[in-house]
């Protein structure tokens, strides 16, 4: 879906979340470069952000903790401090929702409680018409993209990443689905549109 900035402006600020736009990744880095100093900063597990390096840059000005640099539970409890914490989403509905699924629980949980701003950096292939396109985007490309990506053991890499199959593995990375309908109460929310594809 192509973005329609003036729409996205539109439903996202009437459901209480701020936006903005940008033509290119480079440009979103530098914006965040600039908004986000001296801070304590988390980061989701996001391809997307991963091919920004945006935890390069922001490292330049902040403390950044991100268990893709340095894995393990102690760096997912220390991140839960973050007054600021950066993540992308799974699914973009048009209408002004924003949909992650987890299999930890650590990045849904941070976007709902605990730091003061939450960024949600997203490309424009992440973006669908309305709520269910969004669910389903989710469901049927991030998440077995994902599972291909961290090559698990699962109906879905088995038959090639083509959809979800609904399974019950131990091993299943979609354990909880959060559709985010509006910030959180004490929690401001910022989306950051990218006119371009990034990521799952």
């Amino acid at each position: 879906m192509e973005m329609d900035r003036e729409m996205l402006k539109k439903n996202f600020e009437k459901h209480g979340f701020s936006t903005s736009f940008f033509d290119t990744c480079k440009a979103a880095v530098a914006y965040l470069k600039e908004q986000i100093q001296g801070e304590t900063v988390a980061m989701g597990g996001s391809m997307t952000l991963k091919e920004m390096e945006l935890d390069k840059v922001l490292a330049e000005r902040n403390e950044v903790i991100w268990h893709w640099n340095t894995p393990g539970m102690d760096t997912l409890k220390k991140a839960t401090g973050a007054s600021i914490y950066v993540s992308s989403a799974n699914g973009v509905a048009a209408t002004g929702e924003l949909i992650n699924i987890d299999g930890n629980g650590n990045r849904v949980a941070m976007t709902l409680f605990g730091p003061r701003k939450v960024y949600f950096v997203v490309g424009k292939n992440k973006i669908c018409p309305d709520l269910s396109g969004a669910l389903t985007r989710a469901r049927e490309v991030a998440a077995p993209k994902n599972v291909m990506r961290l090559e698990k053991k699962l109906p879905c890499r088995a038959a090639g990443g083509d959809t979800c199959y609904d399974c019950n593995s131990p091993e299943r990375i979609c354990r909880a689905t959060v559709i985010l309908e509006r910030p959180c109460a004490l929690m401001e929310v910022e989306v950051v549109f990218i006119d371009q594809e990034l990521g799952y």
